[in-house]
């Protein structure tokens, strides 16, 4: 399964990562979700290749700013 990884900014405790595991992994397709919040990193394990938009979409309505990939 492909792995993509995401600069995500505005991340800082454990609720920041709760939560948008929780959000990206609902994102049909998504079979994992791994979040550091040292790099600042959201890392996508997907069937397929992952939706850039829909992924941005629900980070972004989380409160939080996909800045691209890495």
């Amino acid at each position: 399964m492909p792995a993509t990884t995401y600069a995500v900014s505005g991340m800082s405790c454990g609720h920041c990562k709760a939560t948008l595991t929780e959000v990206v992994g609902e994102l049909d397709g998504v079979r994992g979700v791994l979040v550091d919040l040292d790099s600042g990193h959201v890392t996508v394990t997907s069937a397929a290749e992952p939706d850039d938009a829909a992924i941005a979409k629900v980070v972004d309505e989380a409160g939080y700013e996909l800045t691209g990939r890495v």
